[in-house]
């Protein structure tokens, strides 16, 4: 079975006052959208796991941890971890460990939460 994971940054952690993130968006919408994003994973027949981290160095070992205890088809990285330019040392931090830890790996990017399971795909299923 493809199995995917899907790391963001842990909604409640998040710096919603930052001008680069979408206007509107709040921890309720973004875990709203985890929760699509995991339904829209399990419909093409994957097998979903998340793993909202801190930005933090307590994040990274999650992540890390997370890698380790499975062998993952795709790592799909979301958009509040790439997006807000303050967030560049998190984001290369996150790339750097997926390329350690599971380099078996296809890596993609989503633009939000919903469209998770066609950013794998589009590395999964290239045209």
């Amino acid at each position: 079975m493809t199995r995917i994971l899907f790391v963001g940054q842990k909604p409640e952690t998040v710096d919603f006052s930052d001008p680069s993130l979408p206007p509107g968006f709040d921890a309720a919408k973004i875990n709203a959208g985890i929760d699509v994003a995991v339904s829209k994973i399990e419909e093409r027949g994957w097998q979903g796991d998340t793993c909202m981290i801190t930005p933090d160095a307590a994040g990274s070992a999650m992540l890390e941890k997370q890698l380790k205890s499975a062998t993952y088809d795709c790592v799909v990285i979301g958009g509040g971890l790439r997006i807000p330019p303050k967030s560049l040392a998190m984001f290369e931090t996150v790339v750097n460990i997926v390329h350690k830890a599971a380099p078996g790996a296809a890596i993609a990017f989503n633009t939000r939460p919903e469209d998770t399971a066609d950013a794998a795909a589009r590395q999964l299923h290239p045209d």
